[in-house]
């Protein structure tokens, strides 16, 4: 009987836990703690958009992925609000990350005004990622994240360029 009333007590604990976990906020969480833990699947997009561009040597792409890894585990957020209406939602969140764009629009107008100094555009990325190593400011963006109840589990709906974009830091 003890046995029973056991089982009973975990089952009713796990289930409550579930519904708990289920929650619009749980799930942008869950998602941007996937970056912040470099998550396989997270890698595997990474790779993947890496691997797409052939033209970049592999110090570059290697620096290049070091510099995203580098983003996603010291990504930092604050979820600012939810919203629920019946089967939809959002979730607002303010996201701090490296400020790796305005790295990049000083070094393109520094490319404008030295353009004897870069034989190629390898030569230029390379001095690019050099300048994004050094970034220690961060930047904040708002990020509005939709989601739709389906079967009772909530899911994000499609994560875009801009919400991609602001998680690496790279948005303007």
């Amino acid at each position: 009987m003890k046995r029973i009333i056991l089982l009973f007590f975990i089952l009713l604990l796990f289930t409550g836990c579930m519904d708990t976990m289920n929650t619009p906020t749980k799930r942008v969480e869950e998602f941007l703690g996937k970056y912040q833990t470099m998550d396989k699947d997270v890698l595997s997009q990474l790779e993947t958009i890496l691997d797409k561009d052939k033209s970049l040597p592999k110090d570059i792409r290697d620096d290049y992925k070091a510099l995203m890894q580098k983003q996603y585990q010291n990504l930092s957020y604050k979820i600012k609000n939810e919203t629920v209406n019946g089967d939809t939602a959002v979730v607002d969140v303010e996201i701090e990350v490296f400020d790796y764009a305005t790295t990049i629009e000083k070094a393109e107008k520094y490319r404008l005004e030295h353009v004897t100094e870069f034989k190629d555009n390898n030569d230029f990325i390379k001095y690019e990622v050099k300048e994004m190593q050094k970034v220690t400011d961060k930047a904040k963006y708002t990020i509005s994240f939709d989601l739709e109840k389906i079967n009772d589990y909530w899911k994000i709906n499609t994560v875009n360029d801009s919400i991609l974009t602001k998680i690496h830091g790279l948005y303007n």
